[in-house]
């Protein structure tokens, strides 16, 4: 079963940044970032519990070839997944947990 999530808006921000910078630096390898991106997504979606806790409720992927990091929450209760960031790996590392609005 895949559950459903629900992405931060600075969450998708920072996915919509970090795919524009690829674009500019190789052609290409923006879409090979997207498809990485998203198939961590799917693979959070459909095994949330896979990655072990981190902070709190906070679980961290490893987003593969690229040095970005998916921060979820899981929700058992609710269903639910929040992607809290999607966030480069020597970012400041406090900025990448952000609670649900």
């Amino acid at each position: 079963m895949a559950y459903r999530y629900r992405i931060h808006e600075l969450a998708h921000e920072e996915y919509i940044s970090a795919y524009e910078w690829y674009q500019l630096k190789q052609s290409g390898l923006e879409t090979r970032f997207m498809n990485c991106v998203e198939k961590r997504l799917q693979q959070i979606s459909e095994h949330p519990e896979y990655f072990s806790k981190r902070q709190g409720n906070y679980r961290i992927a490893k987003v593969e070839n690229f040095p970005y990091y998916i921060v979820y929450e899981f929700f058992k209760r609710k269903l639910l997944i929040h992607i809290a960031a999607i966030y480069h790996g020597r970012r400041h590392p406090k900025r990448k947990f952000r609670k649900i609005k």
